[in-house]
């Protein structure tokens, strides 16, 4: 039973299918008129890029999406719609004007990748709040019937509930970590000791230290107000929808479930779901590589003989670590595609460029360096790949999940040391090479005789094709989940079923 309190939604039992008694006509013309949901990405890559996903997953189910979109991301978002649309899916992008000025950050920096430094980001979280105005403007114009909001917008939950409809929570990340992250903010282990169990977790005793929490755990700083606020948003809201499927977590899905008391919906891998739509070279960025060229590279080299190396988009590792682990791929005498970030020109720049085409030459036939952006699915998904070196943001997770490749776990920040708990002591689908401190973009520093040694354990030996043979099973089991009657369109037929209930409700 769910009630609206203060334009809040309030849940009596959140596990059961909710009932929301709207009364507005205002919202819906017909009782039978198409299920219209908004989409509202995170502006960064690596939230928008699984939002355009799922607004595709959704229109595969005869939904109307729309994406809201800032200026700079728009172009992007509207060539995927375009080519969506031509095939018949119906997808929108609205534009909405970001406040940078306002704010106080320089005119156009509408996306993370244009904040001009990190002390500027509070600024940037600024103007992500000065969009309630025109979100509500949008919603009053266009009357769709959900707002499927990033995890960054706790706030949107308040803005739905004013037009009555349900405001649903799209999280970047698994269930395992959003359960483990909410028990550590809950009982706060880490104030009274170094190393922990998560208290009242279930499945494995998950062990963890203070010195792997986000820095606004351990300290209250601007970010723990955004945190705290995202995950009572989580309760408040409608539900959450979660980018991974049942068989991957089932323990952990339940357990948000049944102890938590979270609605969620697994409904992934939507990657899976936007094959037709998305070349899966065109993903985010545009690649600095062309695909031809990779491919052909790939395809002159035997089957799982090529570590894959990258840390994202986020991830900006110093000149002296990036020197570790040329080291350290040299010594593993294995071969591998390594994606380098590529910074703006800068005399440290330039003194990078010369050590690694230095490197580049030696290594000529046996490595293959991208600078920039990589069509990161089409590699993971090739036959000579044989293992990840990952910073473990979910995404890339997911895809390597997905492609059945095993991973050698780096976590820098965000969450990303609770995933690498679930894939190296949970899934067993992966090794650690030794991060040990959360720190923000720059990371741990790690020696290369410890790179040298994961890698060697990623690619050969009983272990590694153990490994290799337990992903390849969770990746049979992804593709199940999201074919006719799996698990995560189950999961989705249910949820556009109940949006739809909703929506007739309201009309009568």
């Amino acid at each position: 039973m769910a009630t609206i309190t203060d334009n809040k939604f309030t849940y009596k039992k959140l596990n059961t299918p909710a009932f929301f008694p709207f009364h507005s006509k205002k919202i819906f013309t017909t009782m039978t008129q198409q299920l219209h949901i908004f989409f509202f990405p995170f502006m960064a890559h690596g939230h928008t890029i699984p939002f355009i996903d799922l607004a595709i997953l959704f229109a595969t189910k005869g939904v109307k999406s729309t994406i809201i979109a800032t200026p700079s991301n728009a172009p992007h978002i509207k060539k995927v719609t375009h080519k969506a649309n031509k095939i018949g899916y119906q997808i929108d992008t609205l534009v909405i004007k970001f406040p940078a000025v306002e704010a106080g950050l320089p005119d156009g920096c509408d996306d993370t990748d244009k904040v001009p430094s990190p002390d500027m980001m509070p600024k940037f979280f600024l103007a992500v709040e000065m969009l309630k105005q025109p979100l509500s403007d949008l919603l009053k114009q266009h009357c769709p019937h959900c707002l499927v909001a990033d995890m960054f917008f706790p706030w949107t939950t308040e803005v739905a509930a004013m037009f009555k409809i349900p405001r649903i929570v799209f999280h970047g990340t698994c269930v395992f970590s959003l359960s483990a992250m909410e028990h550590v903010r809950l009982y706060q282990p880490h104030k009274s000791t170094e190393t922990f169990t998560i208290p009242n977790f279930s499945g494995d005793d998950i062990k963890m230290t203070t010195a792997q929490l986000q820095d606004y755990v351990k300290q209250e700083t601007w970010r723990t107000k955004l945190f705290n606020d995202s995950k009572e948003s989580e309760s408040e809201c409608f539900g959450v929808i979660v980018n991974s499927f049942y068989e991957l977590e089932s323990v952990y899905a339940d357990h948000y479930t049944d102890f938590l008391g979270r609605r969620a919906w697994l409904v992934g891998p939507i990657s899976l779901s936007t094959k037709g739509v998305i070349n899966k070279a065109e993903r985010g960025k545009q690649s600095s590589i062309e695909e031809h060229e990779c491919l052909k590279w790939l395809q002159s080299k035997d089957r799982y003989s090529v570590v894959y190396i990258c840390f994202g988009s986020g991830t900006n590792f110093n000149d002296s670590q990036l020197m570790e682990i040329a080291k350290g791929l040299e010594a593993s005498g294995q071969q591998f595609v390594w994606v380098v970030r590529k910074e703006k020109e800068s005399n440290d720049e330039k003194g990078k460029e010369n050590w690694l085409l230095e490197f580049e030459k030696r290594m000529e036939g046996k490595g293959l360096v991208i600078r920039g952006w990589a069509p990161q699915l089409l590699i993971l998904e090739n036959e000579a790949i044989g293992g990840f070196v990952t910073h473990c943001g979910w995404n890339s997770i997911l895809e390597s999940v997905t492609a059945g490749v095993p991973v050698i776990t780096w976590p820098v920040a965000a969450e990303q040391f609770y995933n690498e708990k679930l894939l190296v002591e949970v899934l067993k689908i992966g090794v650690g090479v030794g991060a040990r401190k959360w720190k923000r973009i720059i990371g741990d520093f790690v020696k290369s005789e410890a790179i040298e040694k994961a890698i060697k354990e990623i690619m050969v030996g009983e272990k590694a094709t153990e490994m290799r043979n337990r992903a390849k099973r969770f990746a049979d089991m992804a593709k199940k989940a999201v074919e006719d009657g799996g698990s995560s369109d189950s999961h989705l037929n249910a949820l556009i079923g109940e949006l739809s209930s909703i929506a007739m409700k309201t009309c009568k």
